[in-house]
């Protein structure tokens, strides 16, 4: 994987964390859960790239898509359960090989999803 891919990678979850601070959406047990979750993502993403790049990248752009969703001012919910559903398939065929990672974007998905309601 090429430096730039990497760094961009990187700069989507620090974009996501960006979000997740700055949204009066987001509680503050909720944030703390949501940034320790998105520093383990960044981690899971980076060592996916080196053999998964494509699918890396996905998973970076749709927890991007349902972060800015979730922390919308006003949060239209069919919306945000499309953009949730795609980060959840974003991961599926990687239940077996990378099981950590697919937990960690469950719950991220769950708790973004718990903020639609």
């Amino acid at each position: 994987m090429l430096p730039c891919d990497a760094d961009m990678l990187d700069d989507t979850i620090a974009k996501i964390e960006g979000r997740i601070r700055s949204s009066d959406a987001v509680t503050g047990a909720h944030r703390e859960e949501l940034i320790k979750l998105l520093g383990q993502l960044r981690g899971e993403i980076a060592s996916l790239s080196k053999t998964h790049e494509e699918q890396a990248q996905s998973i970076a752009s749709f927890a991007e898509v349902s972060a800015q969703e979730a922390t919308r001012a006003k949060i239209n919910p069919a919306t945000l359960q499309h953009s949730i559903g795609g980060l959840e398939s974003s991961v599926g065929e990687f239940e077996k090989t990378h099981p950590h990672l697919v937990g960690i974007v469950s719950r991220i998905a769950s708790m973004l999803a718990d903020m639609g309601i």
